[in-house]
């Protein structure tokens, strides 16, 4: 009997096998978690970058609708962009359909978009007023209000490092958005 008791009392803490798994278990853990931090700042300009890109479709939509211009303006300073109605971008900015207010979007301000940068906003760099684009009653893009877009570009950044960019290109004459990654 007392040989029972002895072994009883003596089965106390972990044996080195299971240290051993425990330990290869948090480190799988951890090397699933590392990417997920560091591509937090890759996944808000993804998100800013197909945002960008749904409210150009939706400016070229309103304009083919409403058979009128509408126009997104680029603040690259704050960045920030608007819709405006109004082939002068001197037009009221349109209500957001969603959230109550004016279509503005401020990425500064929206904490899921804080770590993006809009690097630049051009389109067609030799006309007057290049951080505007403008869609007609057809859908087709405007640098400003009268010339015909030939290049336009969107170009994002991951604020902390830079090491991530992001291109929303507008197509001249169709207004066709796409979004590139850039080396």
């Amino acid at each position: 009997m007392r040989n029972m008791r002895k072994n009883k009392c003596c089965r106390n803490g972990f044996t080195l096998v299971e240290l051993i798994i425990v330990v290869v278990i948090l480190s799988i853990a951890a090397l699933m978690a590392v990417p997920m931090f560091s591509g937090a700042a890759d996944m808000q300009v993804r998100s800013a970058a197909n945002r960008i890109a749904a409210d150009l479709d939706y400016a070229k939509g309103l304009a083919i609708t409403h058979q009128s211009r509408y126009c997104v303006i680029f603040d690259e300073a704050d960045e920030s962009y608007e819709i405006r109605v109004d082939p002068f971008g001197a037009g009221d900015v349109i209500d957001h359909p969603v959230n109550p207010g004016s279509f503005v979007v401020d990425f500064s301000a929206d904490s899921r978009l804080s770590r993006v940068d809009i690097v630049s906003a051009d389109f067609d760099s030799g006309s007057s007023v290049s951080n505007v684009i403008t869609f007609d009653y057809l859908g087709s893009p405007y640098s400003s209000t009268t010339t015909p877009l030939l290049t336009g570009q969107i170009t994002l950044q991951d604020k902390q490092s830079g090491n991530f960019t992001l291109t929303v290109d507008v197509e001249p004459v169709t207004g066709y958005v796409t979004i590139e990654d850039t080396p």
